[in-house]
């Protein structure tokens, strides 16, 4: 019986979900309810998901629980992504050595808090600054030269460009794991659910990143100039932006979040490697094209819906599915909507 009603509240969440996206058609042109929308949508999430678990008789505590862990992970992934989804947006590059920044970036914090004994602060900082700094120089040497190549020229040297990355690491650092010393030690518990002082962290700083990005992007010269240029960079140009300029800056940007990600990752899962950025990279790109690669509150959107499922799947299914569960919510996104959740498909003119 309690399959049935749960079956009968998800049809009524659907519902209610094509309800609410002929809703924003209407609330987006309108600016006194154009902000309305998304909150909205995550109240109907949360009270579907409560009414859910109810008629289950799931164990709501710990399933909020896995939900607070996938939260801090998908924060992971949704920094990363913001890297891949700012690059495409402005030279249609997949930068597949995006990933082995952010290991990068791990290994730049954990020397600062081991080797300086630097407090998290300095440390992120040191992070961001040694990540931006690599991805400024991976743009100027592998990727500038071939800028007006063929795509899969591109494509080629980003895969390239990771696998050197990758085996440089490996005889730098050496490929024995390296731990994190434990920063954050306190825990909360609200509304019975334990939350680490660490995961709090993670997710404040992704959200103040993430805000940071988004004024950066929206109000200052070279975020408009980027925009611009994801626009139409031959008229950008003509308009008198320096191209490359540009370029470099969003690369610096793009590398910068992916390294306050490794470091992040360091404090929740202390073991470090030269190769862990192979499968967090790939998950992030999957996050950007789920949420509409090219759009950065997409990227966002993705890497938590990446974190939050990954999550669910090995509490409740079985750890071996953790990593497939992103590809198939790939798959099934190109399926319904190739354009990504919040993208929007385009109808060439010839």
């Amino acid at each position: 019986m309690s399959r049935v009603v749960a079956s009968l509240l998800l049809c009524a969440v659907c519902i209610l979900l094509a309800l609410l996206r002929k809703y924003r058609t209407h609330v987006v042109s309108n600016p006194a309810l154009k902000y309305s929308y998304y909150p909205a949508l995550i109240l109907l999430a949360a009270l579907g998901i409560n009414y859910l678990l109810t008629a289950l008789g799931a164990n709501k505590v710990y399933t909020f629980q896995q939900a607070v862990y996938g939260l801090s992970l998908g924060s992971v992934y949704a920094l990363i992504a913001l890297g891949y989804t700012m690059v495409y947006g402005i030279i249609r590059l997949i930068n597949f050595a995006h990933g082995d920044i952010y290991m990068v970036g791990a290994y730049a914090g954990y020397y600062a808090v081991t080797v300086m004994h630097l407090p998290f602060v300095p440390a992120l900082v040191i992070a961001m600054v040694a990540s931006s700094v690599l991805g400024v120089l991976i743009e100027r040497i592998a990727y500038k030269p071939l800028r007006n190549s063929p795509r899969i020229t591109l494509l080629i040297t980003a895969i390239g460009m990771s696998l050197l990355l990758e085996n440089v690491g490996q005889k730098l650092f050496t490929s024995t794991p390296r731990t994190y010393p434990t920063i954050f030690k306190a825990s909360y518990e609200v509304f019975g659910v334990s939350v680490d002082q660490s995961r709090i962290i993670i997710f404040a700083v992704t959200v103040l990143l993430m805000i940071g990005l988004q004024y950066f992007v929206n109000y200052t010269k070279p975020g408009m100039a980027m925009r611009a240029l994801s626009q139409d960079r031959d008229a950008a140009r003509l308009m008198g932006i320096n191209v490359d300029r540009v370029i470099s800056v969003t690369f610096a940007v793009g590398s910068a979040l992916a390294g306050a990600a490794g470091i992040l990752v360091g404090i929740v899962y202390p073991q470090i490697k030269p190769t862990m950025g192979i499968m967090p990279g790939l998950k992030a790109f999957v996050a950007a094209v789920i949420g509409g690669i090219g759009i950065i509150p997409g990227a966002m959107l993705g890497g938590m819906i990446i974190g939050v499922s990954e999550n669910f799947v090995t509490a409740y299914i079985s750890s071996s599915w953790r990593d497939a569960i992103a590809f198939g919510l790939l798959i099934l996104i190109l399926l319904v909507k190739p354009s990504g959740l919040l993208g929007k498909s385009v109808r060439e003119k010839v």
